[in-house]
């Protein structure tokens, strides 16, 4: 459980957040210049607040009267640029964070085969595990990871990933977990804090937040959309296709994807579903649900966000005003969702 209650003035504007988080992966999503670095700074202990309160795992580390100096936080943190010491090798790297649990954590991380290594011989992605390992060996009590994966290629993001969702799966490690890829805090989060210019825009549970239509304008026109939890429940070899359930149906995606049984959530974005007011036949898209209209949010352009929710799951989708008028849809319609299997990202 974290609490972050804080003010603090940050040159052209004020940082004046406040948001509960329960234990898990907590995303700090928001624009470059957002705050989000001074926000996991000020977790950390690097700058103070001007007021306010900060708790991790009913801990208090800043409050009136109370300011915990940075080294007996006990947070781990993981910095965009991973900083190892370049005079010592990996193992001596990791044994500068402590010996917390090291044969798992160098398990977990896939980390023997580097050990003798320098790190100027490791690539961006080896730099990323040795990183988290070292502040994985303090035992933190939580990890506090500030752009990890901004300086990656597409490929070293895909390999870094699913090392993340170990640790937040089999270690069970609190994170606060800053990005402005929304496919990362996708796959990664259990909270979302979107912040714009210092202040929360929406926080709570990440499905919730993604399919608010009122903070698609801070995600971005390409990213806005839902995140849904779903299982692996058949795979199609003979076409190369993976059928995921959810609560409100299924979706038919492209490719292999996870194993059967598996839990993992998918990301669908706004402008990739298209609606119907009828069922639609004879068409190439592979997903059609039936769903139910819970909101409508427009802007000052063409646009609108459409709120949508398929059983418990909830999903957004971009049209223009025009096809809204054309279509006489209103909150409470029932139409049909479409959606393409290669639209569907894991």
């Amino acid at each position: 459980m974290i609490e972050v209650h804080i003010q603090k003035r940050l040159g052209d504007f004020d940082l004046d957040v406040a948001f509960d988080a329960p234990a898990g992966v907590t995303a700090i999503f928001g624009s470059s210049g957002s705050g989000k670095t001074s926000l996991i700074n000020a977790v950390a202990g690097l700058i103070d607040p001007d007021c306010g309160r900060i708790v991790v795992a009913g801990r208090t580390l800043f409050a009136p009267q109370v300011n915990v100096p940075v080294h007996k936080r006990n947070l781990g943190y993981v910095f965009q640029d991973s900083r190892l010491f370049p005079h010592l090798t990996v193992a001596q790297n990791l044994a500068f964070g402590g010996a917390f649990d090291s044969a798992r954590i160098i398990d977990l991380l896939g980390l023997s085969p580097l050990l003798a290594r320098s790190p100027k011989s490791l690539s961006g992605g080896e730099k990323s595990r040795v990183a988290l390992g070292r502040a994985l060996m303090s035992k933190p009590a939580m990890l506090l990871l500030d752009e990890p994966l901004a300086a990656l290629d597409g490929p070293r993001k895909a390999e870094i990933l699913p090392y993340l969702e170990r640790l937040r799966d089999e270690m069970a490690v609190p994170m606060i977990y800053v990005s402005h890829d929304i496919t990362e805090v996708t796959r990664l989060a259990n909270t979302l804090v979107v912040i714009d210019r210092g202040r929360v825009v929406k926080a709570g549970p990440l499905g919730a937040v993604l399919a608010d239509p009122v903070v698609a304008a801070q995600i971005g026109t390409r990213d806005a959309g839902a995140a849904v939890l779903a299982r692996v429940v058949a795979h199609d070899t003979e076409d190369a296709l993976t059928t995921l359930a959810f609560d409100g149906g299924s979706f038919v995606v492209s490719g292999r994807v996870g194993n059967l049984g598996q839990e993992m959530r998918i990301h669908i974005s706004a402008q990739d579903v298209i609606l119907s007011r009828d069922v639609p036949k004879a068409i190439s898209a592979r997903n059609v649900l039936p769903v139910r209209v819970v909101s409508l949010e427009g802007g000052d352009g063409a646009g609108v966000i459409v709120g949508l929710r398929a059983g418990e799951a909830q999903l957004l989708a971009r049209i223009t005003k025009a096809s809204l008028r054309k279509m006489d849809i209103s909150e409470g319609s029932n139409i049909y969702a479409i959606v393409k299997a290669t639209a569907v990202a894991r």
